[in-house]
């Protein structure tokens, strides 16, 4: 079985700051950018990536803003859309953008399947690039992400949680952690005719 471990506030701060020299080095002079957060874990690492890039002095001009994946996910037989979801929010036309994708956790490659799907709902952008704080392998589909902060080494049977703090950066984590077993499905009864 699988042991919990803890990566904290420091390392993580760290690689978000390593994710913003990256993509402003790789984007001066390009003009506007989009970083999109993926609903709902890259909501907060889409702002924070912001806020760093505005720190930092970057004559790079970033917007930002939230794509929803829950009309586009495979699974939503099994995982019903929550009650509260953050909607898809695109400050400025998509149509000939580039726009960074930013989710908290790279695993499969389902959840940026269903983000480039909502997003080219809206439009063609120019370029599409990934920006991930947690690569942990196991993909399923073929994506890879432009900007990684972490790579981590996880089991199928363990899960990574990311937990960032918008009022109290010091208490940011993530987690991984063994997944919780599902519970056993019920035996059907058998009737007799």
């Amino acid at each position: 079985m699988a042991t919990s471990q803890t990566i904290g506030a420091e390392d993580i701060h760290a690689a978000i700051t390593r994710l913003a020299a990256a993509i402003s080095a790789r984007h001066t002079g390009s003009g506007k950018l989009l970083l999109l957060g993926i609903a709902n874990g890259g909501i907060a690492l889409a702002h924070r990536l912001h806020a760093q890039l505005a720190a930092s002095g970057s004559r790079l001009s970033a917007s930002v803003g939230t794509v929803d994946i829950s009309f586009h996910r495979d699974d939503i037989l099994r995982h019903p859309i929550p009650k509260e979801f953050a909607p898809t929010h695109i400050p400025s036309d998509v149509h000939g953008a580039t726009i960074v994708l930013v989710d908290d956790v790279l695993f499969t490659g389902r959840t940026v399947k269903a983000a480039l799907d909502e997003l080219f709902d809206h439009g063609r952008p120019a370029k599409v690039e990934l920006a991930v704080l947690v690569d942990r392998g196991g993909r399923l589909m073929p994506v890879a992400a432009d900007y990684v902060g972490l790579t981590v080494a996880t089991a199928a049977d363990e899960k990574v949680i990311v937990a960032l703090d918008a009022k109290s950066p010091h208490r940011d984590t993530i987690r991984i952690e063994p997944a919780r077993a599902l519970p056993a499905a019920a035996p059907t009864r058998k009737s007799k005719i």
